[in-house]
């Protein structure tokens, strides 16, 4: 250690803390946060500020980038040459600003994320709306400070006119803390601005209804008003974004998708990569192509469909899973006095009004200066030219003009500054029309100087100025929204695109799912062969046919007791003879999951209707489970679970009732069990249930589940797996207490095979049945006859081969019945053809 020095001890901790603390209070206050006057961070004020020394006008030529890069990095700005030069590049560019501050030229990037220019290849110059924001920076309205080497002066804040902070938005890092602030449309923010500066006690409400939205450079609409309403209200929200697009329909009948606006701040070519990418990964089914088609005239990404493909579907899921919907996480943080600050709207258009007031006092004392300064001289000349030949007489006397100044002042009583003005006067000022406009100028100053003391002295006068600069900027600079506004998501209503028709819903063994018209199925009589229903293949058969219409809510129950949600417009269309569509690419369903039940509902969102229907769920192992519809009203991408699901048992049944149904339950025995859903309490989404029905072996198994509404109108109804059924009497079945082995409900031989359906039934209602070889065929419950609850029953369908089985059976309601050769492809189907039954009868093979 060198003579003179010390060593310091210091706590290691506390040192950094301290420096930590240094350092995050200069990036929050010196770079990453706007100040809520202006909305500029300090970067780009220093670029504004710097363009403007350099004399880039609006209507001057352009600078090379470099030039101005130069020239803020020199004097303001000691940091990165790239930092300055991208923060430039930025203000430029029109999809990134909402009002773009910079006008440049040569190459600044795009939209689909290329990179601009080197500085020293483009131009710049400033935009007519940056000058609104540096008007009046040279009347002492805002204050200066120190570079960072104490040579010159910059400003702390612009003057602007605009709101800048709200027009544009911010983003920012900081320490500990970020901002993220959209950009709003000028002609409403200034028309709210106006509106607070009218009534300072105006409501938050009251500005939203004027300023409506954020207002994106890249349009594209906001899907839901909720988040809005939160970040005006407290700063923070969360505002979905949706890219706007139309369904073109070719020569050929094939549709397509054609995207011309997306969200914010999304890469356009990444956007494209990352449709075809989940195209490949059978991620999203049902596009063929996609081709970006943009050029100057504007954006167009268009999306070919496949010939079976439903484009609202297809569009669907590209929301989902792509940057096609985007959310835009508001976070309104500013520096308020130094400090930063979470802001509401009503306290961001606050501070800019209290800023423009002050910029307003600051000019208006300046200006009051500056007259009041030219008004004294102007008294001095005025004195002077009623005493020219006695002023010329001292001034030519006067051996110095000091000696003059002084003669002057002790003769006339002057001030400094005007015997200055009269010696330094010209011969010119003496003729007569000089002299005349000397004392009109004077006049005029007067009036000024009494004008701006006025202005000093009211404050509805100023407030008065500052409304009329800002009308005036919004004629100059204003237009129309952007960005477009779906209030509600319900407003999104995909039903409009399809007629409420009648379908059949069929899902095969493997997982393939499709819709088909009613109308494509022929009646027949009973014993008939029946007509090929569908194509699969060799391992695949029909396994769930089930009625709906198309703007009905489907809820499906999958066998480890999860429920997800499908309106049944989603469902792809196919005729008779198609498989369908993979079930995997409409439902989030785990890979070894398997739906086994349906329920149609026709709102979920009727309060008195969710809390007054009830879902009753039963499992192969005779568990029984009762809860609110309400349980399942909110519809989750992922499912819900809908019941715990022991080892070894699987849900098998599901069925909205109105809680006063009597409930009956078969097994693959041939036993079945009645007792009234009284028995079973509800209870919540994730309870396991109660037993319903005691099995005759290890081996036995629940085959259905069913609700009686009408115990004198509904029958019930056994088929066996190879094709014998049975209609009895629903009072055949005495009613037991639920967990019983119930009584015998179908003579099971080995003619008959073992049981494999239950279904409640009526003289309206026809029966269609497909086999595991596909075959479908759909005859009339009215030519059953109602037989004794033990007996073997009759043949509903002739198996055409010896090891064929029934695989599925579901009910349809035919009010008229149709002989087969009155009903052809295509025929009208009569109205209410579909069950009013709201929930499936699935059958287990």
């Amino acid at each position: 250690m060198t003579e003179g020095e010390k060593i310091i001890r210091i706590n290691i901790e506390e040192e950094m803390k301290s420096a930590y603390i240094d350092y995050s209070m200069s990036v929050i206050v010196s770079r990453a946060l706007p100040d809520v006057r202006d909305g500029m961070k300090p970067v780009h004020r220093r670029v504004l500020y710097g363009m403007s020394e350099l004399g880039l006008a609006a209507n001057k030529g352009y600078k090379k980038s470099a030039r101005i890069v130069g020239e803020v990095l020199g004097k303001f700005h000691p940091h990165g040459d790239s930092s300055v030069y991208f923060a430039m590049v930025r203000m430029a560019q029109e999809w990134s600003l909402r009002y773009p501050l910079v006008d440049g030229q040569g190459n600044f990037g795009s939209v689909d994320g290329d990179s601009p220019a080197a500085m020293r290849y483009t131009e710049a110059r400033l935009n007519k709306l940056a000058e609104e924001m540096l008007i009046d920076i040279d009347k002492n309205t805002v204050d200066f400070q120190l570079n960072f080497d104490d040579t010159i002066k910059e400003p702390t804040v612009l003057p602007t006119r605009i709101p800048n902070l709200l027009v544009n938005g911010a983003s920012g890092i900081a320490v500990g803390m970020a901002t993220n602030m959209p950009p709003h449309n000028l002609k409403d923010t200034i028309d709210a601005t106006i509106a607070y500066i009218e009534n300072n006690d105006i409501e938050i409400e009251d500005l939203i209804s004027i300023v409506k939205a954020p207002d994106f450079p890249t349009g594209g609409t906001i899907y839901g008003y909720q988040g809005v309403k939160d970040a005006f209200n407290t700063g923070k929200g969360r505002i979905v974004i949706r890219a706007k697009s139309d369904i073109e329909t070719e020569s050929n009948g094939r549709e397509k998708i054609v995207i011309t606006e997306i969200p914010y701040m999304v890469n356009k070519a990444e956007l494209i990569i990352k449709i075809a990418d989940l195209v490949n990964e059978k991620k999203l089914d049902g596009i063929s192509n996609i081709n970006d088609e943009s050029d100057r005239n504007g954006m167009r990404i268009v999306i070919d469909l496949k010939r079976d493909a439903i484009a609202n579907v297809v569009l669907n899921h590209l929301f989902k899973y792509s940057a096609l919907q985007t959310s835009f996480g508001v976070n309104n943080i500013a520096l308020v006095k130094g400090r930063p600050q979470l802001l509401n709207l009503k306290q961001m258009l606050e501070c800019f009004v209290e800023h423009r007031h002050d910029v307003v006092v600051r000019r208006t004392q300046y200006e009051l200066d500056q007259a009041e300064k030219r008004a004294h001289i102007l008294e001095g000349l005025i004195i002077a030219s009623d005493n020219i030949d006695e002023v010329i007489k001292i001034i030519r006397a006067a051996q110095t003009p000091d000696e003059a100044r002084e003669n002057l002042i002790n003769r006339f009583e002057l001030t400094d500054i005007q015997a200055r003005a009269i010696v330094e006067m010209r011969l010119r000022q003496l003729t007569g029309l000089e002299q005349d406009k000397l004392r009109a100028e004077y006049d005029e100053l007067m009036k000024e100087i009494a004008h701006l003391k006025e202005i000093l002295a009211n404050v509805e006068l100023r407030m008065n100025i500052i409304k009329d600069e800002l009308i005036e900027v919004q004629a100059k600079y204003g237009d129309d929204r952007r960005t477009d506004i779906v209030y509600s998501s319900e407003e999104f209503n995909p039903e409009d695109f399809y007629a409420d028709d009648e379908m059949i819903i069929t899902i095969s063994h493997l997982g393939y799912m499709k819709r088909t018209p009613l109308a494509e199925f022929k009646t027949q009589h009973r014993g008939g062969v029946g007509s090929k229903g569908s194509t699969t293949r060799e391992e695949d058969f029909i396994e769930y046919i089930y009625p709906a219409s198309m703007h009905n809510t489907m809820l499906f129950f999958t066998k480890k007791g999860k429920c997800f949600w499908l309106k049944v417009y989603e469902i792809p269309e196919g005729t008779k003879n198609s498989k369908g569509r993979a079930i995997q690419n409409l439902l989030n369903i785990d890979p070894d999951d398997q739906v086994k039940a349906f329920i149609r509902v026709k709102k979920l969102n009727d309060e008195d209707y969710v809390n007054e229907n009830y879902i009753i769920m039963g499992t192969k192992k005779g568990i029984v489970k009762k809860s609110l519809l309400k349980d399942y009203s909110r519809p989750r991408v992922n499912g819900v679970n809908a019941i715990t699901i022991k080892e070894n048992d699987e849900l098998l049944q599901a069925r909205l009732t109105n809680g006063q149904t009597e409930i009956l339950m078969a097994s693959r025995s041939g036993r079945a069990i009645r007792f009234n859903e009284s028995q079973v309490r509800c209870i919540g989404r994730t309870g396991a249930g109660v037993r319903g029905i005691t099995l005759a072996s290890e081996h036995d198994e629940v085959v259905g589940m069913i609700s009686v509404k009408d115990i004198e109108s509904e029958d019930v109804l056994v088929v066996s797996e190879k094709g014998f059924g049975k209609r009895s009497k629903t009072e055949d079945y005495r009613v037991t207490n639920r967990g019983g082995k119930g009584v015998k409900t179908m003579k099971i031989t080995d003619k008959t095979g073992e049981l494999i359906t239950i279904k409640n039934v009526t003289d309206d209602n026809d029966l269609m049945i497909i086999n595991r070889s596909g075959i479908a065929i759909r005859l009339s419950v009215s030519d059953m006859r109602v037989t004794g609850r033990a007996t073997q029953g009759v043949r509903l369908i002739n198996l055409s081969k010896k090891q064929d089985e029934i695989a599925s059976v579901a009910k349809v309601t035919s009010e008229v019945e149709l002989e087969e050769e009155q009903l052809t492809e295509g025929a009208e189907i009569p109205e209410n053809d579909v069950d009013t039954d709201n929930s499936t009868e699935t059958t287990n093979e």
